[in-house]
């Protein structure tokens, strides 16, 4: 990506794309409304500072917990902390809605070769490819360990 598409200061500053970002501010306004390039660039820069403060907070939710993964329930209780609950219910209406459709996209076929697999035959496969994982992290050897909860379908 050149480096005119990205919204940052240097290479080591995380930024969102600028045509995409650019796109969802132009969609989420009236048609008859223009925002001048600098504002533009200044709303990109709030939505960079928004994640690196939910991220940083939804880690630290996570670090109480003791788990080393953060979870969706992790990043809505990080944005109850940060002052966010009115938006908690709509987040989680969208988080629900992607999860739909990305179970309908993968019993579609279309990361699964066209093969339809029921969702024990998923969980299966999920802890299979959980253990090898885990193998490969251990020097390959195949520890029989059961993936623990957070690392079910369910979350």
């Amino acid at each position: 990506m050149d480096s005119m598409d990205i919204v940052g200061k240097s290479k080591e500053d995380a930024s969102l794309p600028k045509a995409t970002m650019t796109k969802i501010i132009k969609e989420m306004l009236p048609p008859d409304v223009r925002v001048a390039r600098d504002a533009q660039d200044l709303l990109i820069e709030c939505c960079v500072e928004f994640i690196n403060l939910v991220s940083s907070e939804s880690n630290e939710v996570c670090n109480k917990e003791d788990r080393r993964t953060i979870a969706p329930e992790h990043v809505l209780k990080a944005l109850q902390v940060l002052g966010f609950s009115d938006y908690i219910e709509e987040v989680y209406a969208a988080y629900e809605q992607h999860r739909i459709e990305t179970v309908d996209s993968l019993r579609a076929g279309k990361w699964s070769n066209g093969a339809e697999m029921t969702e024990e035959e998923a969980l299966l496969e999920q802890q299979r490819m959980f253990a090898e994982a885990r193998a490969r992290m251990n020097g390959g050897t195949i520890a029989s360990k059961q993936p623990d909860a957070d690392q079910t379908l369910d979350g």
